[in-house]
């Protein structure tokens, strides 16, 4: 897989890129990452990407032509042309689906904004729009790296453990992942629970499961409307349920 951003602050990308699990999936060859600067595409001696808004307005904006430039070229730079993410309040809002989406493709390149915003026109070169959050970031190279790592970390050997990234919160079955422990067992008098000890292979799974559902039931109920439940499950669920009421009576 390769990967690209396009920012006018290229230099963030690679001490975070470079180290950990990152690092080690671009050593292995599991994703190839490439950072280019906006300012190349400029045509002043001041290497300017952004100007005033028409209608008056605080801030500056990014202008269209050096992302038209720069989009269209880098696009020829290999056999295959990019998949084009934006960052914008105005897109789909980001999470495990799409990095799952992303992880399927050849070639993504982040097209990362500045300032104010960019100019609208710049949003048709975009295969897709990525909204964070409802929250206002200084540029778009965070949201970058954030889409990068959940992307890469989906990557055949880029965890090492083919299931760790099947294991985990948001993962197939849209539940928040299990309550985990390690040692000592008792910590200031605080004990891990005693299935975890027992060996019991299937109690261990059964108990996992219901702390899966136990906290995305207290943590992000909102999830459980999409979450793919088993009888069983909705038993348990309305069991706590149950008692969550009588403890509130």
């Amino acid at each position: 897989m390769r990967l690209e951003t396009l920012s006018v602050f290229p230099e963030v990308f690679s001490p975070y890129l470079n180290a950990s699990i990152m690092g080690r999936a671009q050593k292995a060859n599991i994703f190839e990452f490439y950072t280019h600067d906006l300012r190349d595409w400029t045509h002043d001696r001041h290497r300017t990407v952004d100007d005033a808004p028409f209608g008056g307005g605080q801030g500056m904006l990014m202008k269209p032509a050096p992302i038209f430039e720069a989009v269209r070229e880098i696009s020829n730079q290999a056999d295959v042309k990019p998949y084009v993410v934006f960052f914008s309040p105005v897109g789909r809002s980001y999470s495990q689906v799409i990095a799952q989406e992303f992880a399927q493709k050849e070639r993504i390149l982040f097209v990362c904004g500045r300032y104010e915003g960019m100019d609208e026109r710049v949003y048709e070169l975009a295969d897709d729009v990525i909204s964070m959050g409802d929250y206002v970031l200084t540029g778009g190279e965070l949201p970058a790296l954030t889409v990068i790592d959940s992307v890469v970390r989906l990557l055949p050997g880029a965890l090492g453990d083919e299931m760790s990234s099947q294991d985990e919160s948001f993962s197939d079955d849209g539940l928040l992942e299990y309550a985990q422990y390690t040692r000592p067992a008792n910590f200031e008098g605080r004990e891990v629970p005693s299935v975890l000890l027992s060996g019991d292979h299937g109690a261990v799974a059964v108990w996992r499961r219901h702390s899966a559902l136990a906290r995305t039931y207290a943590w992000r109920p909102d999830l459980l409307e999409n979450a793919q439940l088993t009888d069983e499950d909705r038993a348990y669920l309305a069991a706590l349920n149950q008692q969550s009421g009588d403890e509130d009576e």
